[in-house]
């Protein structure tokens, strides 16, 4: 299937912005930055979701205990100074003094303990350091203390864990949520506040700077280092038509596109007072999750047959065309540098049409509609919706194809319900490379009880995460990671689509960008 791109002339996009951003630009447009984000802002909680929007909405609002520099080295964030026992497993934290919540209360140590639990719950590295975890405890308002079972060599990573699930902190009564609870107040304590007054789901979120909070010293790095708010409102602008988006970007309506059309960027390229750049150094990953818990994906013979005629270069062409760097990978925490793809050493199958086809039927498929859910308002992931329905069809299958919003896929993603009831068979969707490359990071792999949408469960991987994540030899646990490998794709957890570099869009006199796998607002400035 040839997914047809789009050829839009780049002209003046009218009457963008509401009345109340106009008056906010007219007040002091330099201070006011107009972007538009990755889709609509409905899930707020960044414990509870992992998906991007929120993550970086949360990297606005709350603040962290440790980042991770350019290096991805972590480095002390809310935390004024930290120590270790000689055996490796007391680590006591200090909290930096002046830390306020965005409601004018002080940041106390028992915020900590109850949002390191919180996260813990959710996440995987989380749930790792949780545990080896003998006790936790605020010592007084300022001062906490770690204590484990067994010394480990990722507590810093973990508590400065850059891509989802974040470990932002928070107050404590709302970290005292049931895990499984989205929270809806949000109270940071990061370098801007989220005016809830103004969020108008569908259309606009609005930040403003938090004139309370202190910068650490050090110079921006990442993640990591003084988070310094150099303008006093960010005003997020759900605008679903790409082409609108960028005649937005064009004509100054817009300083900065989080999420450009891969087909419209070569044009923004050469318009003047626009750049185009990459922003994450490593770019993403693109993948298929498929539902484990209903026909016909929960045999893993009709996983494999879908698996069979999966090909990744036609993938990586619809959604990044020619001009954005891509490369196929085989493999579920991606493939580094000049790595080969992996098919072969991981065992991918390979069929042709007819031979998946007849090995689709023979898993039991007996022609219900597959559901497929189309993110229509998400440039980058769309084309795969389309590619996948394709493939199945290929192989004989009825598909439904249901268009809808990236934030209403979020939802329903969430959804155990059979296909026909509200529930679904499989999406495509993006992860940062930063985010996937071994089993601690990566969440959308998980299995069994640490299961990710789609909940897939294999015994022997759960067993050969806690083997890599507790192995303190180096050769043994590259051994263990390439086993992992082969398990994932020998019970297609997902299925890799291949690898890409993501690009930004924004206006020429928008500086102080920060490389990394989220989008950060601190820094920037209007010249």
């Amino acid at each position: 299937m040839a997914i047809r791109r789009r050829h839009l002339p780049l002209v003046a996009a009218p009457a963008l912005l509401s009345l109340e951003s106009r008056h906010a630009m007219a007040q002091d447009p330099r201070r006011v930055i107009r972007s538009v984000p990755i889709g609509d802002l409905r899930a707020l909680d960044p414990i509870w979701t992992t998906t991007y929007l929120t993550r970086n909405h949360g990297y606005l609002v709350w603040d962290t205990l440790f980042a991770m520099d350019a290096q991805n080295r972590p480095q002390p964030q809310m935390v004024e100074e930290f120590g270790v026992s000689g055996d490796q497993k007391g680590w006591t934290f200090r909290l930096r003094p002046g830390l306020l919540w965005h409601d004018g209360a002080p940041v106390r140590a028992a915020d900590c303990v109850a949002s390191i639990r919180r996260w813990g719950a959710r996440d995987g590295m989380g749930r790792a350091l949780m545990r080896v975890t003998e006790s936790l405890e605020a010592r007084d308002d300022r001062v906490f203390v770690l204590k484990l079972s067994r010394p480990v060599g990722f507590v810093l990573e973990a508590l400065g864990k850059i891509d989802s699930n974040v470990p932002f902190m928070m107050p404590e009564r709302l970290a005292r949520t049931d895990p499984n609870t989205a929270i809806t107040e949000v109270i940071g304590s990061g370098p801007f506040r989220f005016l809830r007054e103004q969020w108008n789901p569908g259309a606009r979120v609005v930040y403003e700077r938090f004139r309370e909070y202190v910068p650490r010293s050090e110079p921006p790095s990442q993640a990591a280092g003084g988070k310094v708010a150099k303008i006093d409102r960010v005003e997020s602008l759900y605008t679903p038509d790409a082409a609108t988006a960028a005649n937005g970007l064009t004509t100054g309506e817009f300083d900065l596109l989080e999420s450009p059309a891969p087909d419209l960027v070569p044009r923004m390229a050469r318009t003047r007072d626009v750049v185009v750049t990459p922003n994450d150094p490593l770019g993403y990953t693109l993948f298929i999750v498929l539902n484990h818990l209903h026909p016909p994906f929960d045999k893993v013979e009709a996983r494999r047959a879908l698996m069979s005629v999966i090909n990744q270069r036609d993938y990586m062409v619809a959604t990044v065309g020619n001009d954005i760097p891509s490369r196929e990978c085989g493999a579920n925490f991606g493939c580094a540098g000049d790595e080969p793809a992996q098919f072969d050493t991981l065992g991918w199958p390979r069929m042709t049409d007819a031979q998946a086809a007849a090995a689709f039927r023979a898993a039991g498929y007996d022609g219900r509609p597959i559901v497929v859910m189309n993110p229509a308002d998400n440039a980058t992931l769309s084309p795969s919706a389309l590619l996948t329905a394709d493939a199945l069809r290929r192989i004989g299958a009825n598909v439904d194809l249901i268009a809808m919003d990236w934030s209403g896929l979020v939802q329903r993603r969430a959804s155990r319900n059979p296909p026909a009831q509200g529930g679904w068979n499989c999406f495509a969707t993006n992860a940062t490379i930063t985010g996937i490359q071994n089993p601690l990071l990566n969440v959308f792999v998980g299995n069994c009880d640490s299961g990710w949408f789609g909940w897939p469960c294999d015994a022997r991987i759960p067993a050969l995460n806690d083997a890599w994540t507790y192995e303190n030899d180096p050769a043994r646990a590259k051994q263990i990671l390439k086993e992992l490998e082969r398990v994932h794709v020998e019970n297609v957890t997902n299925i890799p689509l291949g690898q890409y570099r993501s690009v930004i869009a924004h206006r020429r006199n928008l500086r102080g960008l920060l490389p990394g796998p989220a989008l950060f607002y601190w820094n920037l400035e209007k010249v």
